[in-house]
């Protein structure tokens, strides 16, 4: 099954900045943020995932990604 996937924790990563400080810097709440960044969001406010484009100069591909979903590995 394909589920949506955050990818701000890989463009957080790459500029070397912490998510407080994206989350300053498009003046936004820091929650929001680190729910997005863990990849834990559960709705995507638009204003958000627009200030993110933005700031990180990215398409909403850039920002999340449509791909499936790993399955638990079995033991045994």
């Amino acid at each position: 099954m394909k589920k949506i996937h955050s990818n701000l924790k890989n463009l957080v990563d790459q500029k070397g900045i912490s998510i407080r400080q994206v989350a300053r810097d498009i003046d936004y709440r820091f929650d929001s943020v680190r729910l997005l960044y863990n990849d834990e969001i559960k709705m995507y406010p638009r204003e958000l995932l627009e200030k993110l484009c933005a700031y990180f100069d990215v398409g909403i591909e850039g920002l999340l990604r449509y791909e499936d979903e790993k399955e638990p590995e079995q033991e045994g």
